[in-house]
């Protein structure tokens, strides 16, 4: 086979027409957007094409719908397409599990070769050198038999074999951030000594991406990682670190069978036990990557990929920015792969606790937003201000600014200005206020306050309390402070409501009290 690398010709040209299997995943659901970009066309084949609706990208694209173990769907889906990415998994440990990968991807390389696909690209998992096939576990065992059916299928194929892919909302990922932030002390499975070769979920993509213009003589398998080797152990310490936690207590026995570690995860992690048990399974092996011939044909970025440390940065940006209301409701595409999606599994991004109120107000949203943008100060909370104030106290007992900072202007608020023990990160005129803790606090935390005119013509008062807790410590935090949720901020919420209803601004304070 000759690896000679591609010409230009092979890396530029015309956008190419691709088609995108498991759209609604992880990995698909951020390729998509990747090759829009790129100046691709594509098409999704989707088992129930309304779960893409909500997408920032789904009115750039057609959507069809079909099953990959169906072959009218798939040859249908397949009509002019240059490249088709096969991008789906019968994850599990049912019976049949196997059986169902093998024929998806029999009739995915047969209706690919019939309509003449020019290439097909596949992500599967990176295998152990040297472990008979019989003794992997049955999800490695099958991705790699998928691997081999695709490119015996006659059509050029490109098989990228990756290991562990970080990335706020992957399988992989959100299992070592759950069991790192929830556990100071841990009594982990032997597996936890196995190396591992983690990548970037942002360098992954880059490489499905760059593969789609391979040159037709090229159909291999390519080792894909990034540039560090680590045992999840270390993974473990590196993500705490990163995080800001505390030093973790790592304890491995060797009595956690898989099956007892999925147990293990699923009653640590909200991680399904279904997708944990054969994540547990593969980390019985070592996957280190062998050969990066990858880069003959998707050269890697100036300096390096993504090391470990860069890799956890991205996947925790949101909470780091801030995007916590933005990120889920934005028309745009997300900034980083590593972002989390509105469709992600509710058991990914980390834990991030939230409090919603939501009230009608007889008043025109100007007028409540007054109220909104009046807060703080010398205007107050708008309920229980004993809470308030003792929370100030306390607050500055443990070497925080309580309540003391007051407000720089008494009706108006800009970006960056400091409210009590809150400081204004965003600001929407006659919308949004956000606000971000600056209260002494083991997580994350912010304040949000809309004024909007609801569809009925009435005005809406909306607002969400969020906490991102910090380690064990910071879940605790909110477990005991939630009680209170109902009279401080049901009560803000209500007397807002009415603050604004009855004309209530800045120049009537004891109004909000």
């Amino acid at each position: 086979m000759n690896d000679t690398a591609p010409t230009r010709d092979d890396e530029t040209g015309p956008g190419l027409h691709c088609l995108v299997t498991g759209a609604t995943g992880y990995i698909g659901g951020r390729l998509v957007p990747e090759l829009l970009d790129a100046g691709h066309r594509v098409r999704c084949l989707a088992r129930s094409p309304a779960k893409l609706r909500d997408y920032p990208w789904a009115g750039r694209t057609e959507i069809v719908r079909g099953d990959v173990t169906d072959s009218a769907s798939v040859a249908e889906a397949m009509r002019g397409v240059d490249v088709a990415y096969y991008l789906v998994h019968a994850l599990g440990t049912g019976k049949g599990f196997e059986e169902t990968d093998r024929t998806a991807a029999r009739i995915f390389g047969e209706q690919a070769r019939t309509a003449g696909v020019r290439r097909i690209v596949y992500l599967g998992g990176l295998t152990p050198e040297g472990v008979p096939e019989d003794q992997l576990s049955p999800h490695l065992r099958s991705r790699a038999e998928v691997g081999r059916i695709l490119l015996g299928s006659g059509v050029p194929t490109t098989v990228l074999r990756a290991a562990v892919i970080i990335g706020s909302g992957s399988a992989s990922f959100e299992m070592l951030r759950y069991l790192t932030e929830r556990l100071p002390v841990m009594v982990t499975p032997s597996w936890v000594h196995t190396r591992i070769q983690p990548m970037a979920v942002r360098d992954v993509l880059r490489t499905l991406v760059g593969s789609a213009r391979m040159p037709a003589h090229v159909s291999r398998a390519f080792d894909i990682g990034g540039p560090e080797v680590l045992t999840y152990r270390d993974m473990m310490r590196r993500y705490a670190d990163i995080a800001g936690l505390p030093h973790r207590l790592i304890v491995p026995v060797p009595v956690l069978t898989p099956r007892l570690s999925s147990h293990w995860v699923g009653l640590v992690t909200p991680v399904p036990r279904s997708i944990a048990r054969p994540l547990t399974e593969s980390l019985r092996h070592e996957v280190v990557c062998h050969e990066h011939d990858i880069a003959r044909y998707v050269p890697d970025p100036p300096g390096r990929p993504a090391g470990f440390d860069e890799a956890v940065s991205l996947a925790l940006q949101r909470v780091r920015d801030a995007q916590v209301s933005t990120r889920w409701s934005s028309a745009s595409v997300p900034g980083a792969p590593s972002d989390p999606l509105p469709t992600d599994p509710d058991w990914a991004g980390g834990s991030l606790y939230t409090d919603r109120r939501e009230l009608a107000v007889d008043a025109t949203p100007a007028a409540l937003w007054r109220v909104i943008e009046g807060i703080g100060g010398d205007n107050g909370w708008y309920s229980f201000p004993l809470a308030w104030s003792v929370r100030g106290r306390l607050d500055r007992l443990v070497g925080g600014v309580g309540l003391r900072r007051g407000r720089r202007d008494a009706a108006r608020l800009r970006v960056g200005d400091s409210l009590d023990f809150w400081r204004v990160e965003e600001i929407e005129p006659g919308h949004l206020l956000r606000l971000r803790a600056e209260m002494r606090l083991p997580g994350l935390a912010w304040l949000e306050m809309y004024a909007e005119a609801g569809d009925d013509g009435r005005t809406r008062y909306r607002q969400r309390a969020l906490f991102h807790p910090h380690g064990l410590l910071g879940h605790a935090y909110w477990w005991s402070v939630s009680p209170f949720h109902a009279v401080v901020f049901g009560g803000m919420a209500r007397n807002i409501a009415k603050a604004a209803s009855r004309g209530a601004v800045a120049k009537e304070p004891t109004s909000a009290h």
